[in-house]
């Protein structure tokens, strides 16, 4: 039995990596279809909506459904109903259809992310020491793979559809490969709550909540604004403005397979506390340097802060006490993806009304409020430290 936790930990390992594999597959071949199908911007980011209207639509049932059906079962049927639905995009022949198979594509793609962090949560829990954070960072991997082979595959010119059908099989192939090492835990936990009404949510996920909203904000702000920052406030070339969110994403994958050493030094509350602030003051430096030379550490300081905040407040969510891992993961990823739907136009308004660099202190405020909601991961703490046999799983084991 223990020898199946170093197993578990590898397939998890592979069920983020194929969600980062897939994400970015689909879109580093954007610009092609919305070539194929002649679309304007306007339409074009109308219809990439709809995914997260599904995400939106599926993420509560998720965790329902990991509740009742356990997450290894979840998990892998919606990892491979993720790669398979990678192809309807190669199929739509307009706006409409493509919007439609965005729609199904966002759903299951929110359905995977719910069961497999609610898995990773149990793994954690069954080793008895923090591995979240890397559990994220393969996701991270896994973006930066797919978006340099979609880069090396469109310059080649394969098609979009020849391009997905790989992909989907290779994927799902990997998925089929781990399937059977996944730690099915689904009947060990009693008397959780597996649907949550707001007016019953416990306050330390209402917290947690709280947590994720300003953080996927300040998160999807820095990916869609901080290249025109750099070109339109800072007046850098649009090669240098481009490098900025790089220095970014790389900075945040780097950090997230460091820490789970963080946390295990500091613990979660600390851990989120200090990322946080280490945000704001990484933002902060970006937007008050005059050149771009002199922003660029200031994003690298943001990346390292924000790149452990998320998988902690993700792995909190799965325990709350008296909530299922799958209910507490889908109510704070859930309240995140408003996150993602409502802060690009919101820091796109602000800019309007005062200046771009003013409404990116935006995600400054963020990171404070993050910063001082911290304290109420307190009482879980503890409970993370429990040993395994606390949660029911019996044995421990180490990886």
């Amino acid at each position: 039995m223990q020898n199946r936790f170093p197993a578990a930990w590898w397939a998890t390992v592979v069920l983020f990596l194929v969600h980062g594999l897939v994400v970015s597959t689909w879109i580093s071949r954007i610009p092609a279809v919305q070539t194929a199908l002649r679309m304007n911007n306007a339409v074009l980011g109308l219809t990439l909506l709809s995914s997260a209207l599904g995400a939106l639509c599926l993420i509560p049932v998720s965790g329902v459904a990991v509740g009742r059906f356990g997450s290894k079962r979840v998990s892998i049927v919606a990892s491979l109903l993720v790669c398979l639905s990678l192809l309807l995009p190669a199929f739509a022949r307009d706006a409409w259809t493509l919007a439609g198979a965005l729609f199904v594509y966002g759903a299951v793609l929110a359905a995977m992310g719910v069961a497999m962090n609610a898995q990773a949560v149990e793994v954690e829990k069954a080793m008895g020491r923090p591995t979240m954070s890397r559990f994220h960072g393969m996701f991270s991997l896994g973006a930066m793979l797919g978006a340099a082979a979609g880069g090396a595959v469109a310059a080649r010119g394969l098609g979009v559809l020849g391009h997905f059908a790989v992909s989907a099989l290779v994927n799902a192939l990997a998925v089929a490969a781990v399937a059977g090492l996944l730690l099915d835990t689904h009947d060990v936990h009693k008397n959780v709550e597996h649907r949550l009404p707001f007016r019953n949510m416990p306050r330390a996920l209402l917290a947690l909540s709280a947590i994720g909203f300003c953080i996927l904000l300040s998160e999807g702000a820095m990916a869609d604004w901080t290249a025109l920052y750099l070109r339109q406030v800072l007046h850098a070339g649009q090669g240098t403005a481009a490098v900025g969110y790089s220095v970014f994403s790389a900075a945040m994958a780097t950090m997230r397979f460091l820490g789970d050493l963080v946390t295990a030094r500091l613990g979660p509350q600390r851990a989120v506390r200090t990322g946080s602030v280490v945000a704001a003051v990484g933002v902060g430096w970006a937007l008050c340097m005059r050149s771009p030379g002199w922003a660029m550490p200031g994003f690298g300081l943001a990346g390292c802060g924000f790149s452990i905040i998320i998988p902690l407040v993700f792995g909190s969510a799965g325990r709350v006490r008296g909530v299922g891992s799958g209910a507490g993961i889908a109510t704070v990823t859930g309240i995140g993806y408003l996150a993602f739907i409502a802060g690009p136009p919101t820091i796109g308004f602000l800019s309007q009304l005062i200046t771009l660099r003013g409404a990116l202190f935006l995600v400054v405020t963020c990171c404070a409020v993050s910063a001082v909601l911290s304290r109420e991961m307190a009482a879980l703490d503890s409970g993370r430290r429990l040993m395994p046999e606390a949660d029911g799983l019996g044995v421990t084991g180490h990886l």
